[in-house]
């Protein structure tokens, strides 16, 4: 067994596992974390203000180019492949989310947004996710994913953690084959079920049921076809584990690249080429979980927006609020939520100190917890994964789901 193997085998065997058929409602949350501080106002974009245009001479997406989707906003025209996802309610924002950590700081902003916490009052230990986690005893041992070879903040202190660039990652490799592990644990436990021996023992059976899935040519389904690089190959197998039904609850990808001081780019550039990216991931991904389609959301957040000006390298700096995305049959899409006219701070003084950008109007502990309601109703104390905070909905997911 390889030492990498041995991780992945302990980490599965932590926690005791529903078996090889979750139960039939189980639903998956897909985190898309953009990091870097993505300029969201030129992904989706305040055509109907004037400001935006006077303040962006060079990067301002031109009204004639971006997709209208509503009275006062367009999508950037590199967002074309979630077109028809937003105008059929499946796609939706909330403008003007962020943390009130005025820092600027990348690593600041994300270790704050990813662990759910205020710079007021004491940290809650551990990520949001993690803590959401918690709750769930009777999880699997796959219930929470991320792809890549980092597990990001937001799953810190969960019951159990699988890192993973594909699903063949996990599995047992140079020991045998599962019926002799199986024996080998039994034998060490011996009759007496223990709670570590049966965690063991469902873990062996979640490594047999991949072990089926595994090279049979599960390719994405209704002609999907994804990215050719990392972000596309793990939402491909976040699709591929959804499908299986092993029990994913939590799957967090990163999508690097967005901060944009210098040549950011308008319609085309920089930035137009990790928002097309980013579009036709997600549309890819839709595609492909076409027969699950109320069994998964997707959330895509960053740790902050940018100054509404650009900078005089063609490019912006480190702003504030930023629009954040959701895509699902338990979104109320089709809407961007938060205040019209947008509260510019930059506009005030161009010279300000700190950083600028939209004023942060929705504090990103409100929308993560009315995500994690909708996503799993009923089954989440929402008050220990965010203490004292104001979780009032903003309504972007439905009260129902």
């Amino acid at each position: 067994m390889t030492r990498r193997t041995l991780i992945s085998h302990l980490a599965l065997a932590a926690v005791p596992v529903w078996g090889a058929r979750p139960r039939d409602d189980h639903h998956t949350l897909i985190h898309v974390f953009l990091r870097g501080g993505a300029d969201t106002l030129n992904l989706l974009v305040p055509v109907a203000d004037d400001r935006y245009y006077r303040l962006r001479p060079s990067l301002a997406i031109p009204a004639r180019q971006a997709i209208r989707v509503s009275e006062h906003y367009a999508l950037h025209p590199a967002m074309q492949a979630l077109e028809a996802a937003f105008k059929n309610g499946r796609l939706g924002a909330v403008q003007s989310v962020g943390v009130d950590n005025t820092t600027g700081s990348h690593f600041d902003c994300q270790d704050q947004m990813e662990h759910g916490d205020s710079m007021q009052g004491a940290a809650a230990g551990g990520g949001w996710l993690g803590r959401f986690l918690r709750q769930q005893p009777s999880g699997s041992a796959l219930a929470a994913v991320a792809m890549g070879k980092v597990m990001p903040e937001s799953l810190r202190g969960a019951p159990a953690v699988s890192v993973m660039e594909r699903m063949e990652d996990i599995t047992l490799r140079e020991a045998g084959d599962v019926a002799q592990a199986k024996k080998a644990l039994e034998k060490l436990y011996g009759a007496e079920v223990t709670p570590l021996g049966q965690g063991g023992r469902s873990t062996l059976e979640l490594f047999q049921r991949m072990a089926s899935l595994q090279g049979r040519g599960d390719g994405p389904e209704h002609g999907a076809h994804y990215p050719e690089d990392a972000f596309g190959s793990g939402l491909r197998e976040i699709a591929r584990l959804i499908k299986a039904r092993l029990g994913l609850r939590v799957a967090c990808l990163d999508l690097g690249g967005w901060d944009t001081h210098f040549f950011q780019g308008e319609a085309t550039g920089l930035q137009a080429e990790r928002i097309k990216l980013l579009a036709e991931g997600l549309a890819a991904l839709q595609l492909d979980l076409h027969d699950h389609h109320a069994h998964y959301t997707v959330m895509v957040t960053t740790e902050f927006g940018r100054r509404v000006y650009e900078n005089t390298s063609l490019g912006t700096d480190h702003g504030r609020g930023f629009a954040l995305l959701a895509l699902g049959s338990h979104v109320r899409g089709g809407r961007v939520l938060g205040s019209w006219p947008l509260t510019l701070q930059d506009e005030v003084n161009l010279n300000r100190p700190g950083p600028g950008g939209l004023t942060v109007e929705t504090d990103c502990r409100r929308v993560f917890a009315e995500v994690l309601r909708g996503c799993f109703p009923g089954q989440v104390d929402l008050a220990q994964v965010f203490p004292a905070a104001d979780l009032t909905p903003v309504g972007l997911m439905s009260a129902g789901a």
